[in-house]
């Protein structure tokens, strides 16, 4: 809550989507916060929205990790899955995690690689992919 000109200004975050997903625009960007357990459940869930936000040309994607609380095999395809669409469609897609065992996995299956998890949204909007576009 802030006060402006002496009226109380309440932001309100957008609703989630999902119990495991939620989207909202950041400096041009589209972001997907996933949230909880991503597990088999949660992905059958989530790919409908992810489906929908990564069909648009030349999308400016970040997938935020940072309100998870276990990612398995699962979450890798959709993280993939969202690379490919975005990719084959001229846009970018960024990565948001610092959940060390997360990471690991990230590693171990070589998607770090290829999708570089950066520490905050932050971090990841000041990338060069992020401010290199319109």
């Amino acid at each position: 809550m802030e006060q402006a000109g002496g009226d109380l200004v309440v932001r309100q975050e957008p609703a989630p989507l999902t119990r495991h997903l939620r989207v909202r625009q950041e400096r041009g960007h589209t972001v997907l916060e996933f949230r909880g357990e991503i597990d088999l459940a949660a992905a059958a869930e989530i790919a409908p929205h992810l489906d929908r936000e990564t069909e648009r040309p030349a999308a400016r994607v970040v997938i935020d990790l940072s309100g998870i609380d276990f990612f398995d095999c699962s979450g890798l395809r959709l993280l993939y899955r969202a690379r490919s669409r975005v990719l084959d469609r001229r846009g970018y897609v960024l990565l948001v995690c610092a959940h060390p065992l997360t990471l690991r996995v990230l590693r171990i299956t070589g998607l770090a690689r290829i999708l570089p998890p950066q520490p905050t949204l932050d971090a990841a909007l000041e990338q060069p992919e992020a401010t290199s576009r319109p």
